[in-house]
């Protein structure tokens, strides 16, 4: 199945999917560390855009990332900035921050195939990958040519650049996160 078929496919249908080397993959039910942990990350994105004044928009899950022909992504949250998508897009071209919230059942991926596909697109400057288990923020960015350089944190600043935006890792989990 092509992105194309899928997103037609996948409109209107129960539950939530993610096309995956051409094969729609229904996401499982989220529990509720999982969901607070990525409406904390929204917030504080969002929070850090007004902040430094920036013309970007910090969307929930929901909006579909297209990483190839075969392959189209529903992170936790994401940041665009430039011009404003139309009201009825279910896809974002060009994100600069794509966030990913660790369950059980999607550690792999969000590792492996996920950090991979969501590198392939020359807009992606950041992918954080969020451990509410253990209040981790796992932050992948891009360096030097094909480098992709990573780091873990547990506490204190996170600068995003671009676009430019300061947080603290704080911010990205709820209270007592890591007591889940």
């Amino acid at each position: 199945m092509t992105v194309d078929e899928f997103l037609g496919w996948a409109e209107g249908r129960e539950g939530r999917w993610e096309l995956i080397d051409g094969r729609p993959i229904a996401m499982a039910p989220e529990r509720a560390a999982h969901l607070l942990t990525k409406a904390q990350a929204w917030r504080a994105l969002r929070e850090g855009v007004e902040r430094a004044g920036l013309s970007c928009t910090v969307f929930p899950d929901g909006a579909t990332v297209r990483v190839s022909p075969r392959a189209a992504y529903e992170p936790d949250a994401l940041v665009a900035c430039g011009e404003p998508v139309p009201p009825d897009a279910i896809e974002i071209p060009d994100p600069v921050i794509v966030v990913e919230v660790l369950s059980e059942g999607t550690a792999m991926r969000d590792h492996g195939v996920k950090l991979e596909g969501y590198f392939s697109l020359p807009s992606i400057a950041h992918y954080l990958i969020l451990d509410p288990e253990r209040a981790a923020a796992i932050h992948h960015r891009r360096g030097r040519g094909d480098a992709i350089e990573t780091r873990i944190l547990h506490s204190g600043p996170l600068r995003l650049d671009p676009p430019g935006l300061d947080l603290a890792v704080d911010a990205l989990f709820t209270a007592g996160a890591g007591s889940v």
